[in-house]
């Protein structure tokens, strides 16, 4: 690398990296950075685990990486591992770096095959790595498998995107050899996202498996699918290496024969292998960084600015000053006041899917309650026409009439509406009830 400064590019970023992650929000930055996508099982994750030389991440068949790992690797003379998440403490054994990523795993999204796009910080210092910092995402997935949620693909779908669209972001684009790169789902998104290839890095995992008579020359002469950045092969460890605990470093030499003996490889071997695409990667960050940090700090600087703007107004800030509580108290009332509105006139924004509540009881009181109380009134016919006659001859005294006296229709008619007056106080007792409650619902807020 030659250049200090340059060197230190790598760590600046971290550092902005952590911050943002320990206040929980990335202050919509775009930082540089390199994600690892690609099918499940195409040997995402142990590309990574080449680059640090331990098995450190979890394995299993299905989806095993269900958040985004950050993988900050920092040349070092000592080698241990550190997660932002607990600070301080340093796993020199990295079996247990692995069962704390998936206690930090399940922490998140349960024991089930859930996801979940909050990420994991994890820095590993060790000699035999470049400055390097890598986010390591779920492998894309087509069938939930399990108790997976449904809609599992268009979940990861669009984790990835979260991460993959922005501009800073290069692509690390993870296909096996032995499928057709036509059908690779890195390839695939890495083509929506940046159409031009300007971003990706090509890797192409499982060379050996290859059918006997067929290989990859093509790609990785980048005259297939071209990117501008070129593809890299590598020779990664089989299931079986792994469960036999093969070391990294006896798997990195026979990588390094496999391309130095394989006649179709052999004029590409020095470009080709895990040291290789490490130190590739290292370089292509390190110049991006350099590239995309004026526009950073420019951001950075509008940011600050106009936090500091805002600062200034509440350096003032006098609780006691009877305008500023004056203020409060308005907007409180107005804030009430569109509340209690929203709630009778039933357009609130948190809809109640439980029961009736506010203006929907008050409309049940006047279409069902009160009807059905006046419906209980009965009045016997029978009855009435025996106290209108009465009425009407009690008003004519000794005198016989000819016509029905107003009198006589007004004392009937009052007695009748005598008999609405108990169901209609009912009813405007179940709606001031039902006011009050709507009252105290919005001055829970």
């Amino acid at each position: 690398m030659g250049n200090r400064g340059m060197e230190e590019l790598i760590p600046l970023v971290n550092q902005l990296q952590d911050a943002f992650s320990s206040i929980g929000q990335n202050a919509n930055l775009d930082l540089p950075q390199i994600a690892v996508v690609g099918g499940q099982s195409a040997g995402k994750s142990s590309v990574l685990e080449n680059f640090v030389g331990k098995d450190f991440l979890p394995r299993g068949s299905g989806i095993v990486t269900r958040r985004p790992l950050v993988l900050q690797l920092i040349n070092c003379p000592t080698e241990y591992a550190e997660f932002l998440q607990c600070k301080g403490k340093k796993f020199t054994d990295f079996d247990e770096v692995r069962q704390e990523i998936e206690a930090e795993t399940d922490r998140v999204t349960g024991h089930n095959k859930g996801i979940s796009p909050v990420p994991i910080n994890l820095r590993v210092y060790s000699p035999n790595v470049l400055n390097l910092t890598l986010v390591d995402l779920p492998g894309m997935t087509k069938v939930p498998v399990g108790d997976q949620p449904a809609d599992i693909e268009h979940q990861i779908r669009e984790m990835l995107m979260q991460f993959v669209t922005k501009d800073n972001c290069l692509l690390l684009a993870v296909s096996p050899a032995n499928s057709d790169l036509a059908n690779s789902d890195a390839l695939k998104i890495a083509k929506e996202v940046d159409p031009q290839g300007l971003r990706t890095i090509g890797v192409i995992t499982k060379l050996d498996l290859m059918d006997e008579g067929t290989d990859a020359r093509d790609i990785l002469e980048n005259k297939l699918l071209p990117l501008r950045r070129g593809y890299i092969g590598v020779v990664n460890r089989s299931q079986k290496d792994i469960d036999g605990k093969k070391d990294i470093t006896a798997a990195l030499q026979a990588e390094r024969k496999f391309f130095l003996s394989h006649p179709a490889y052999r004029h590409l071997a020095d470009r080709m292998g895990t040291a290789y695409l490490q130190k590739v990667l290292n370089q292509q960050l390190t110049n991006h960084i350099r590239d995309t940090l004026p526009g950073l700090r420019s951001k950075l600087q509008s940011q600050l600015l106009s936090i500091e703007k805002e600062v200034e107004e509440y350096k003032n800030f006098r609780p006691d000053d009877p305008s500023r509580k004056t203020k409060a108290l308005l907007q409180m009332v107005q804030q009430f006041a569109v509340d209690f509105e929203k709630r009778i006139e039933g357009s609130g924004d948190q809809v109640d899917t439980y029961e009736l509540s506010g203006g929907a009881k008050i409309n049940r009181v006047f279409h069902e309650r009160f009807p059905f109380e006046l419906v209980k009134l009965e009045s016997d016919e029978k009855t009435l026409r025996k106290e209108i006659s009465y009425a009407i001859k009690n008003i004519h005294g000794i005198r016989t009439g000819l016509f029905t006296p107003d009198m006589a229709f007004e004392t009937i008619v009052k007695r009748q509406i005598a008999q609405l007056k108990e169901p209609c106080q009912k009813c405007v007792d179940l709606v001031i009830s039902e006011l009050v409650n709507t009252v105290r619902q919005c001055t829970n807020k």
